[in-house]
């Protein structure tokens, strides 16, 4: 399974003996495309990763570039080549690997533009913007053979990796259904105005793939997720983490069946043009199921916690977020538990800093041949078709439908139709 250090002191550990791994000491050059909000704590992680260097940052807004530079002297004591296209980015040659830390619907065609470039890809989650775009993911892995790992960082925290052994060797008997969830307080989206292009900003890089539109004065920042041109709302947004967890536990694949019950019911009149509120549930062969309860603005602590998952097997069930994992027996009785070193707040941007480090070193490791990677893209990638899943069957007025669970295609052609692909601008389609 890949690294299973500890948390800080595991973490100075591997910095220390990593240099006397055969291979390690080879240098990789990297870029990070996209400087805001996923830049901060990946650049803060690096300096604990050695034999790492930070060629180049980009991004199409100025005044995040500049940022992005004076952070990097900051933390790395030096400051990165930096640029404005991505384009150019992947095509120099002394780059190794690219971090795509950009708004969902650039993830999958920046892939594309790394791979045809010959770079391994870092990407944060979700990996697709469509379900098309997903099963694009395993026709590169095998047409590159480069590295591709997704932004999942809870498949390489140590606390999970031991759960899922022993849930695997039997532990709590046959397992058959998980509970993901999510909560927060989330604040009323500011309706958006047409507004003139502020000067710091490439408006036309920004848009990339999607299709060509006014610009929004919210769109900036962080609120894109909330519409289905740029974003995949909060299913793809933090369900991603959540349905992967189960699914991993469950050891599934695609489902048989997709339904949904979702809506708006906060601050109905803002901007926001996709749900607040989601209970999906995934039947699945074998008569598994994954159920989803994403309430984005509403911080009511259903479970005991901001986020994370609940397991069920026919002698007990586990309880794992990314603080750690409780284990019970049939009677709830507590027969094991591990926690993180250090607390973690799972609603808070950039999540928790040591599983993300590991996930970051798991991904240096695979590329110089040293380990298996805890999260190969083609697992990532059919998690995240879970949430396009959840999202088409919000978007169709909550319908149910039916998913064949070998290709993950969706059986109403008419859905197919609709939802697989999008429409992308002319010349800027990802290709297989």
């Amino acid at each position: 399974m890949g690294v299973a250090l500890g948390t800080a002191a595991g973490l100075s550990m591997a910095s220390k003996s990593y240099a006397n791994i055969a291979g390690a000491n080879r240098n990789l050059n990297i870029a990070l495309l996209g400087c805001n909000r996923r830049y901060r704590p990946i650049i803060d992680l690096l300096p604990k990763i050695p034999n790492v260097t930070v060629h180049t940052v980009c991004d199409v807004n100025a005044k995040n570039l500049n940022a992005a530079l004076v952070k990097a002297q900051e933390v790395l004591g030096y400051t990165p080549k930096s640029e404005v296209d991505l384009r150019k980015v992947v095509e120099n040659k002394e780059i190794d690997a690219v971090f795509i830390l950009l708004p969902d619907h650039w993830h999958a065609y920046g892939t594309y533009l790394a791979l045809e470039h010959g770079k391994h890809v870092y990407v944060e989650k979700p990996c697709s913007h469509n379900p098309r775009e997903g099963e694009m993911f395993g026709i590169w892995q095998e047409k590159y053979g480069k590295v591709i790992q997704m932004g999942n960082q809870q498949r390489s925290a140590p606390e999970s990796i031991e759960l899922m052994t022993r849930i695997h060797e039997g532990e709590i008997g046959d397992v058959y259904m998980a509970k993901a969830f999510y909560s927060n307080d989330r604040p009323r989206v500011p309706n958006p105005k047409a507004v003139p292009v502020p000067s710091h900003l490439n408006w036309e890089l920004f848009q990339g793939p999607a299709p060509r539109r006014p610009f929004w004065d919210i769109i900036e920042d962080y609120n894109w997720h909330w519409y289905w041109h740029w974003g995949t709302a909060e299913t793809g947004n933090n369900a991603a983490h959540e349905l992967d967890i189960a699914r991993w536990a469950l050891q599934v694949s695609y489902p048989e069946k997709v339904s949904c019950i979702s809506g708006k019911f906060h601050y109905p009149d803002d901007g926001m043009n996709t749900y607040d509120t989601m209970e999906a549930s995934f039947h699945f062969p074998n008569h598994k199921i994954i159920q989803w309860d994403g309430k984005s603005r509403n911080a009511y602590s259903t479970y005991g916690a901001n986020r994370g998952t609940i397991i069920y097997g026919t002698h007990g069930s586990a309880f794992v977020n990314r603080s750690g994992y409780k284990l019970y027996n049939r009677s709830n009785e507590l027969i094991g538990e591990r926690s993180t070193e250090v607390e973690v707040d799972g609603t808070a941007l950039g999540g928790s800093a040591d599983s993300s480090t590991l996930h970051v070193l798991n991904f240096f490791d695979a590329i110089r041949d040293q380990v298996k990677q805890n999260s190969p893209i083609d697992e990532g990638a059919v998690s995240i078709q879970l949430c396009h899943y959840a999202n088409i069957a919000s978007r169709e007025n909550d319908l149910t439908f039916e998913v064949d669970s070998t290709s993950g295609e969706i059986k109403d052609p008419s859905l197919m139709k609709k939802y697989w692909s999008r429409q992308y601008e002319d010349g800027w389609e990802p290709k297989v």
